[in-house]
């Protein structure tokens, strides 16, 4: 059976936690929809850390869709270069090129319209929409995924963020929290609590609504 869980309660304590320990990122500082999507792309699959100097150098030089959708791809592959994946150089072209033709040099808020784009996958669109819209999206990643699996009682496999049940349970925990705040919290807490292995959970501000916190914590004493 799925444990009910007050979401207000949930995000009170999540929220108030994150307010004072939530990491900051130069790309959480804007709603400006250009400069979250080059950052939702930017961070797939790469560490935060690792991308902040690349992000702050990439917007220097290409401030707009406009000035990026004329760029030359040598570079663009050449401030990507640290990243060590090129590949998204080209779709980073491909995919500004598309927003200045199709959508008049505007990022669309629409799902199917930002998912239509060219490397744009579900989560990359969910998570513009939600930083730089404030839309109530749902956000399943390797961090947010284990915090859902282990405060609701499931095991989390690698397809986990792909299914239904996990998208409920995800939706039921944001419920009416604030999406954007809510969003960031459960990312951080995944990132700097509820850690794959030895996880805090002493110190989880969500611990007494948490099976898996209460048992180690029980197990500890």
């Amino acid at each position: 059976m799925v444990p009910v869980i007050d979401s207000h309660v949930f995000g009170n304590q999540l929220l108030k936690w994150w307010k004072r320990n939530g990491r900051m990122f130069p790309w959480r500082t804007t709603r400006n929809p250009y400069n979250v999507l080059i950052s939702e792309v930017l961070l797939h699959r790469t560490r935060a850390s690792q991308v902040v100097p690349v992000y702050e150098e990439f917007l220097k030089k290409f401030p707009s869709i406009g000035s990026l959708s004329q760029a030359n791809g040598k570079e663009v592959m050449a401030l990507l270069r640290t990243l060590g994946l090129y590949w998204r150089a080209r779709l980073l072209l491909d995919m500004t090129t598309e927003i200045a033709t199709k959508h008049h040099g505007r990022v669309p808020s629409s799902k199917n319209e930002l998912e239509a784009l060219p490397g744009i996958s579900d989560y990359i669109g969910s998570a513009v929409r939600c930083f730089a819209f404030d839309q109530p999206e749902i956000l399943l990643d390797t961090n947010t995924v284990r915090i859902v699996g282990r405060v609701s009682g499931f095991k989390v496999t690698d397809s986990s963020r792909r299914t239904r049940k996990f998208r409920e349970l995800y939706q039921r925990l944001l419920d009416n929290n604030p999406p954007r705040k809510f969003n960031y919290a459960m990312i951080d807490l995944g990132a700097l609590i509820c850690s794959p292995r030895n996880p805090e959970c002493d110190i989880c501000p969500v611990n007494d609504m948490c099976g898996y916190g209460a048992t180690r914590i029980g197990r500890a004493k």
